[in-house]
């Protein structure tokens, strides 16, 4: 299946986890991709595991909370490719702390990541679709943009913010053409929740959390993400989708 054939895709937090994921999904369906990441040793990594496979890929180290950084990154991909059908906004940082115990620049930085930083990234695609007249924008939220979960005040702010910020794009953007979601991951086995959580929290998680017994795996979102930037998703913008196993059904 080649839907994205003569489509260009650029993925923000595209090395590892849910982002390699993404970016390989894409990749098997035709896709050209543009990949930015903080990490340039991984990222250089991965590029040349891509490029080994055959993907029409350009990796790009770049902070997306630095907007001349993203600024750059996304003209160079334009220049190469001469277009972007499809953002996938998924650069995002975590990590566990008390509330009390939040410092100022703990806070800033997890809100210049990950919502400052997707602002930027979006805003400045964005300017690129609609002058083209059509595209596809899809943020990384998360269940705990929906619901709260105790020790991550700045996670979950961050995340909420970019429920509702998808919501707006999707009401200023589509008189361009260009359609805005969100997909909103519940636990999802990544380098970074492993970095965070012991295997005995994990199993504790399964058992009174998920009700499908098990947590979820990157490839469980990337298909979420290929549907959603698809002609079958034609008519819908500005929902937030949910893929949590379950979780939220509680």
């Amino acid at each position: 299946m080649n839907r994205f054939s003569n489509q260009v895709v650029l993925v923000t937090g595209g090395s590892r986890g849910i982002g390699r994921a993404i970016v390989e999904r894409f990749a098997a369906e035709g896709a050209a991709l543009a990949v930015l990441d903080y990490d340039r040793d991984e990222l250089d990594k991965v590029g040349r595991e891509w490029k080994e496979a055959g993907y029409t890929c350009m990796t790009f180290p770049v902070d997306v909370s630095n907007q001349e950084q993203v600024d750059q990154a996304v003209a160079q991909a334009v220049s190469a490719y001469g277009k972007i059908d499809v953002l996938v906004n998924n650069a995002g940082i975590a990590w566990e702390e008390p509330f009390l115990d939040i410092q100022a620049q703990n806070w800033r930085k997890m809100l210049d990541v990950n919502l400052n930083g997707m602002f930027y990234v979006a805003q400045r695609v964005a300017k690129e679709m609609s002058a083209a007249g059509s595209g596809s924008i899809i943020n990384m939220a998360s269940t705990n943009g929906l619901v709260g979960e105790a020790k991550y005040a700045h996670y979950n702010a961050s995340k909420g913010g970019i429920v509702l910020l998808t919501k707006t794009m999707a009401l200023e953007l589509g008189a361009f053409g260009i359609r805005v979601n969100a997909v909103c991951p519940g636990y999802i086995q990544t380098p970074m929740s492993e970095a965070i959580d012991s295997p005995e929290f994990i199993e504790e998680y399964i058992r009174t959390k998920i009700p499908l017994g098990r947590v979820g795996k990157p490839k469980d979102i990337s298909g979420v993400f290929a549907f959603l930037a698809s002609e079958d998703a034609a008519f819908i913008t500005g929902e937030t989708i949910v893929v949590d196993g379950g979780q939220l059904a509680f």
